[in-house]
């Protein structure tokens, strides 16, 4: 059976589960501590990161992009009768998401309102690229989950946390990307590919006072600009 070595906030890791859920591929998983990484998972992941996901066969495969194609090749694709040119495209799509998953954690952290929408910027401009080419289906370019989904499904979910305990709400100005987001949400797939103590531990880190975020009163009062209530202060 496959198994993936985890840490349980991780976004790049909750993309490879996703995956895994969505193609219905059984597997095991194991959480470690990045403060205190055992000399296994140090042996078998170069840069000592995770996600690092272990075959079959035993070959632990490690980067989320390159374990994700493993994923879409080993076994029956998400989406049949893909031309090359659509992947490529698809690719190039899930990789923007993917470099933004440190970008959202950093913004997520900010200590003040001043930072976060500074970092926020940088996040806005990625939602506002896939804003231009979401059409009127359900997914990604079909009416059936794909790549790009699984990719940008920890953006949203995310996202979606933070505007469900504080009233910040990153995608208020991307009403495609907010019905993308609600579409990939009523999957269920979000909370099947993360612990399910997931959220607690997600607005412990991410929502504590050490964060602009988890000051809730201070971003939800009249003490914050009120288009700082929505994404369009960014």
């Amino acid at each position: 059976m496959i198994k993936v070595v985890s840490f349980k906030i991780c976004p790049f890791v909750q993309r490879i589960t996703a995956l895994l859920e969505a193609k219905h591929i059984p597997y095991e998983i194991e959480y470690i501590s990045l403060r205190d990484k055992p000399n296994w998972f140090l042996e078998i992941s170069p840069h000592g990161q995770v996600p690092v996901l272990i075959t079959e066969s035993g070959q632990p495969l490690f980067e989320s992009d390159a374990i994700a194609e493993y994923i879409e090749d080993a076994y029956a694709p998400l989406q049949k009768s893909v031309s090359a040119e659509q992947r490529a495209i698809n690719r190039a799509w899930s990789y923007l998401a993917s470099k933004n998953y440190l970008v959202q954690c950093s913004v997520q952290r900010s200590s003040d309102l001043a930072t976060l929408k500074e970092r926020a910027n940088k996040l806005a401009k990625a939602f506002a690229a896939i804003e231009g080419v979401l059409g009127d289906s359900r997914y990604f370019n079909s009416q059936s989950i794909g790549m790009v989904d699984i990719a940008w499904l920890p953006l949203l979910h995310r996202a979606a946390i933070i505007e469900k305990h504080r009233c910040y709400d990153f995608l208020a100005d991307y009403p495609k990307l907010k019905n993308w987001q609600q579409n990939l949400l009523s999957t269920g797939l979000a909370e099947r590919s993360v612990s399910d103590d997931f959220e607690s531990r997600f607005t412990e880190f991410y929502l504590s006072e050490e964060t602009f975020l988890g000051k809730g009163s201070d971003v939800c009062s009249s003490q914050a600009d009120q288009a700082c209530i929505t994404a369009s202060c960014c």
